[in-house]
């Protein structure tokens, strides 16, 4: 028994390494309250509850899994319910015994959050649309402005509605003036150029689509989002609003599956079908990213100038902490470009690309 006790201790001390780095990293991204959370679950964390044990005996990776923000949103959920006022006032305050709350809360709270831990966080941040739309304009401004678009890990839909939102890109404006969400990150280099974009088609594919309209849903969507950092709950709110005038369509299934029919479907001429996605190939298993890549380049090979295909990604690259946006274009060169680094959650971008 000796050996086994010892590799489930290696296997608690890699979970508590794991939220110490999350903590740290939600720090340097501007939540403390989420870092000083995640630390003293790191501290506190045992298996005397059955979500204490399922967290320290986790068999996959922690930090692919997102296993520190499935629980970090389980206890935001908690929180912004009222039901633990103690917990409550912790995260008003966003200062005090939060080893000795949480201790609690894990004891009194078990069963509720548990089942947290059964899928990976959908934040569907919002603020990602400021990073996508600057590679649409790069695609509108290449094959003209009718496009199709087909976003995989949808979660609620929300960017699909990124023409609904305006942007202030450097010293760039662009889409709807007056759209009640109004995005403005960060911005380096050249600024892009505004295009006309018209969204003929669009649909989702996620394998758990959020419904908006349901107000229990939309809740737990946002219990994901850091607590403090209020900017980006306002934002999703008024998206959620916007989805609930514009609903966006998703179907539920697996990308690498309904790919293949959407990219098989007739295409009229003078359409560019595109590709997107944002934070989301880390979730998926290695051979479904592999076949996500052939389907999209498979159907590459029979776009033409009529009909042409842009992929567009926000991924991160070799496990770093800042994303890049790259767009693939057929025709057009045979590799990914990179078009700008960027934070995350869409803060911050750095445009690399040359602007033509």
């Amino acid at each position: 028994m000796r050996p086994l006790k010892g590799k489930l201790r290696g296997m608690s001390e890699s979970i508590r390494t794991a939220f110490r780095q999350q903590a740290a990293f939600c720090r340097a991204s501007g939540s403390a309250l989420t870092g000083a959370v995640l630390e003293a679950l790191a501290d506190t964390l045992d298996v005397s509850t059955r979500t204490g044990r399922r967290i320290l005996e986790w068999p996959g990776d922690p930090m692919v899994d997102a296993l520190k923000l499935r629980i970090a949103g389980g206890l935001n959920a908690l929180a912004r319910s009222g039901r633990e006022p103690e917990l409550t006032k912790l995260y008003d305050a966003r200062t005090g015994e939060f080893h000795a709350v949480l201790k609690r809360v894990f004891e009194k709270w078990d069963d509720w959050l548990y089942p947290w831990l059964d899928g990976p966080p959908q934040t569907n941040e919002v603020a990602r649309a400021a990073v996508l739309w600057p590679g649409m304009l790069e695609i509108a401004r290449r094959f003209g402005p009718k496009m199709e678009w087909i976003e995989i890990g949808s979660s609620g839909g929300l960017n699909l509605n990124m023409d609904r939102f305006g942007y202030q890109l450097g010293a760039t404006r662009s889409g709807d003036p007056i759209s009640a969400l109004q995005l403005s990150p960060g911005w380096e280099g050249a600024s892009p150029r505004d295009t006309p974009i018209e969204v003929v088609d669009r649909v989702g594919i996620d394998m758990q689509p959020l419904d908006m309209s349901d107000p229990v849903i939309a809740e737990r969507m946002l219990a994901y989002i850091w607590p403090d950092q209020t900017e980006r709950v306002a934002r999703a709110q008024t998206a959620i609003i916007i989805a609930r005038a514009w609903p966006p369509p998703i179907v539920k299934g697996d990308a690498a599956e309904f790919l293949v029919p959407l990219l098989a479907e007739p295409q009229d001429g003078c359409r560019t079908r595109v590709v997107f996605h944002s934070i989301v190939l880390q979730y998926l298993p290695p051979e479904a990213r592999a076949r996500v890549r052939q389907t999209i380049e498979a159907a590459g090979a029979r776009a033409t100038a009529e009909r042409p295909l842009a992929w567009l990604s926000m991924e991160f690259q070799d496990k770093v902490p800042t994303a890049e946006l790259r767009l693939r274009c057929w025709p057009g060169p045979a590799a990914e470009e990179t078009l700008a680094h960027v934070h995350p959650h869409g803060a911050q971008l750095i445009w690399v690309a040359e602007n033509g």
